[in-house]
């Protein structure tokens, strides 16, 4: 088994090729067990991946992207692979190694370094003033939280939730936080698909996607905007597949020419891995955030040719005029606003010809059904809710919303994202979801909405947060505004950070912090009632359940469910049980637990009752709410009691343990896609006339998106290259118009600096290799997190605030090619 790397990624070994036109294949195959095998080793690689996404198995702690409920036997993709083998990986964070690194030198290294360690085998505190982390047990990291919680108002709390946290988790951790006394539940969702959300509850009455993989696959017409499957949801490339092989017409919409949508080589077939397949029919190069634009002309057009008295295949008419009259208001404003719509400025804001849009329109009207694809290249701009509200009137003008093979489809990043927010994670949750949790616990959540991730960072900046605990994930590298989040985060009296493995968000803390380790998708949860599963919600609102069957890293690992139930359990526990009495630590003797010190597990008081008659010190002296009512020692004990619970509050659940018992699991209720009815307050579905935007870039400036590698998922660097764009061995480029680097006086390969521009404040990257790249005009493209330190935190989507991070204006200056590692900083 190879030992976790000395070094992080040498920038000086970058290798630049061509980019590749096919994506999967042999390449992938290789590329995947080869990480598989460093990290694993081969039993253990044959153990785990093929329980992956299997229906008695592991949900893939990846992507979103569902699973058929024919399975084959190799269920995953080469990213997920990745994912699988960087978490039950045998390498091992023990305590000394915080010994061997302080905080100041874990900063030092990079992403790709801080994950490869392994997994975190033990509690950890740093203490204030301290230089390095020292072992803590499971009771005194509590203690340690609570009094913190109760010396500050709730709402100076923040509580961040990553999307790969179970549905179990999430509803129990939104219910100590509200039964805490706040709302500030923020989650990574603020930061991707919130826009998506916005939207969709605005027009159709629910803020998920409307298709299930059935329709996908029957579609007769596929948008993909602003997404690359290849690389962040590679199995949805067998989906497109087999509608392409079912006949459907594929069109793609990026300003990035990708690998994964122009061929395929399908590794689970023999004809997949010779041949291969070309899936998309037409490449529409669209500038940065121009999508707008074209669904506007769009939209036009398919009204143009209802007025000629053309038709859509299958129809008399080009529109649904049946479904418009009997389900949907606004059309007659929507039609007078499009139609005003002037083809210059279409062409200004798109980069694309008149001829090139009208040619996806009469695809559009050879179309019976067709489903709108799209990820964060539509979602992270400023008029990001804007745009898709005109995608769904597109699709609303030719019925296509609760047709067979036909939708919306906003594809989700991270495996339960949406479960979370399911669940309860969200700062803004409707009255009738704290309602029936109010009936449910007897007691009164706070109806207050709470801060977003833009509001808590704002808050931890102004002085008006004093402690934040994350649930999952690397906040630090996640958000935008480097230099200002890290600033904002060193503020804190305390930082949390529930985890399985390194990253950056444990070298940037608060004045004192916590690492506290928990169990991944693959081990095993033994809990007192035995073995556990959890459940887990996909991009298409199917519900089914994970199951992990490895030993633990460390008998001092703690489910998350364990660790939100003894923090809620001492949280809300009587004044005088503070000690409270012995419990089980959950995870018996297992692996290597490396050079622990000092007691684990232990007590945990007695849940607070209120029948007791004493109300704890919850927020501080002046508690405004009373704890919910929490058996939290059963629930932690028996998950079927937590989903009982879930039964209750969430519509949908109903036989939630018998149905999660079926291969597959089950579909959560989407009114749009089940009865074509809609649950907005009008009871129809909701067209929009939205002014047209567009980034205006001046001259000598180019629009910059964020952008993963295909060695990443999320923040999680898993290796140096990117082969699909030609990148090996480093991650610090730039991909500009070759046309673009000449006016700026850049040549290929140079080393520069990008420096974004946001209201007279100025924002800089430093020591970036150009690469000239067949990138549409007047865009240039870049790895984050490298690249966050340059998206202002004040540049957000309008509705959702949602941050800027596919349209960042930025200008290029030559740079020092010894310049080495970044500072990355602000300048005035």
């Amino acid at each position: 088994m190879a030992k976790a790397p000395r070094t992080g990624i040498d920038e000086s070994q970058l290798r630049v090729g061509p980019p590749k036109r096919t994506s999967v294949g042999v390449p992938g195959i290789a590329h995947a067990m080869a990480v598989a095998l460093d990290q694993m080793g081969p039993v253990r690689s044959a153990q785990t991946l093929l329980r992956v996404n299997q229906t008695d198995g592991f949900d893939c702690p990846g992507c979103a992207w569902p699973e058929k409920k024919e399975r084959h036997t190799a269920e995953f993709c080469e990213n997920g692979a990745k994912a699988v083998a960087e978490e039950a990986t045998r390498r091992r964070v023990p305590p000394s190694f915080f010994v061997e690194h302080s905080v100041a030198d874990l900063r030092t290294k990079d992403d790709y370094w801080l994950g490869q360690q392994g997994r975190l085998a033990h509690p950890m505190i740093l203490d204030a003033g301290a230089t390095h982390y020292r072992p803590i047990s499971w009771d005194d990291a509590f203690d340690e939280i609570v009094a913190e919680l109760r010396a500050c108002d709730p709402d100076e709390a923040i509580f961040y939730t990553s999307g790969r946290t179970s549905n179990e988790a999430a509803f129990l951790y939104q219910l100590m936080v509200r039964g805490y006394g706040t709302n500030n539940l923020p989650d990574c969702s603020n930061m991707c698909h919130e826009s998506s959300g916005s939207a969709l509850g605005e027009t159709i009455g629910i803020g998920k996607g409307s298709v299930s993989l059935e329709d996908v696959e029957n579609a007769s017409l596929l948008i993909i905007a602003g997404q690359n499957p290849g690389t962040n949801h590679p199995r949805m490339l067998s989906s497109l597949e087999q509608a392409k092989r079912n006949g459907a017409v594929i069109v793609a919409v990026n300003p990035l020419p990708e690998a994964g949508l122009l061929g395929f080589h399908n590794p689970q077939t023999a004809l997949g891995l010779t041949k291969g397949i070309e899936l998309a029919d037409d490449f529409l190069q669209i500038r940065l955030g121009g999508d707008q634009a074209l669904f506007q002309a769009l939209g036009k057009l398919l009204l143009e040719a209802e007025a000629d008295g053309r038709a859509t295949a299958g129809r008399d008419t080009v529109l649904d005029h049946e479904f418009l009259r009997s389900s949907v208001n606004g059309f007659e404003a929507y039609a007078a606003h499009v139609g005003a719509l002037e083809w210059a400025e279409v062409e200004t804001a798109t980069g694309l010809t008149r001829a090139q849009i009208e040619g996806l329109g009469e695809r559009l009207l050879a179309s019976p059904a067709t489903v709108v694809c799209w990820a964060m290249g539509l979602t992270q701009h400023r008029h990001s809710v804007a745009m898709l509200r005109d995608i769904v009137n597109v699709l609303l003008l030719q019925g296509n919303i609760g047709r067979p093979g036909a939708g919306v489809c906003p594809v989700r990043g991270h495996s339960n994202v949406q479960g979370d927010r399911t669940m309860g994670i969200f700062e803004r949750m409707p009255a009738d979801f704290h309602d029936a949790l109010d009936a449910e616990f007897d007691f009164a959540s706070p109806r207050e909405p709470g801060a977003d991730t833009v509001a808590a960072i704002e808050a931890m900046r102004d002085g008006h947060a004093k402690v934040f605990l994350a649930m999952g994930g690397n906040f630090i590298r996640a958000t935008p505004d480097s230099a200002v989040t890290e600033e904002a985060m060193s503020r804190m009296r305390l930082t949390v950070q529930v985890s399985t493995k390194l990253n950056k968000s444990h070298a940037v803390t608060g004045r004192r912090a916590l690492i506290l380790p928990a169990l991944g998708r693959t081990d095993r949860d033994t809990q007192a009632g035995g073995d556990q599963r959890v459940t887990v919600e996909d991009s298409m609102s199917m519900v089914h359940a994970s199951h992990g069957r490895l030993e633990p890293p460390s008998r001092h690992v703690l489910s998350e469910v364990s660790i939100i139930c003894r923090l809620a359990r001492r949280l809300f526990a009587r004044p005088d049980d503070a000690d409270g009495d012995g419990v089980s630590t959950g995870s018996g003797p297992t692996e290597a637990d490396g050079a622990a010190s000092g007691p684990v597990g232990g007590a945990a008081p007695d849940a607070w009752r209120p029948e007791s008659g004493v109300t704890p010190s919850v927020g501080g002296s002046s508690p405004t709410y009373s704890p919910p009512r929490v058996d939290w020692a059963a629930l932690e004990g028996d998950y079927r009691l937590i989903r009982r619970h879930i039964e209750a509050v969430v519509p949908g659940f109903a036989d939630y343990e018998s149905r999660i018992d079926e291969p597959g699991g089950f579909a959560l209720p989407h009114p749009p896609r089940d009865s074509r009815t809609f649950a907005t307050p009008s009871g129809r579905a909701e067209m929009t006339a939205n002014t047209l935007d567009y980034p205006r870039v001046p001259p000598g400036r180019l629009i910059l998106q964020t952008i993963r590698s295909h060695d990443q998922f999320n923040t999680t660097i898993y290796g140096k290259d990117d082969r699909y764009r030609g990148v090996h061995g480093g991650r610090r480029v730039v991909f500009v118009h070759t046309d673009d680097l000449a006016e700026a006086g850049v040549a290929d390969g140079d080393m520069v600096d990008l420096i974004s521009e946001f209201e007279g404040l100025e924002r800089r990257a430093e020591a970036f290799r150009a690469i000239a790249y067949p990138t549409a005009r007047g865009c240039a493209a870049a790895y984050f997190p490298e690249t966050n330190v340059l998206v202002p935190l004040g540049s957000f989507a309008e509705t959702s605030r949602t941050p800027s991070s596919k349209s960042v204006i930025i200008r290029i200056e030559r740079g020092d090619l010894d310049s080495g590692t970044s500072t990355d900083a602000y300048t005035g």
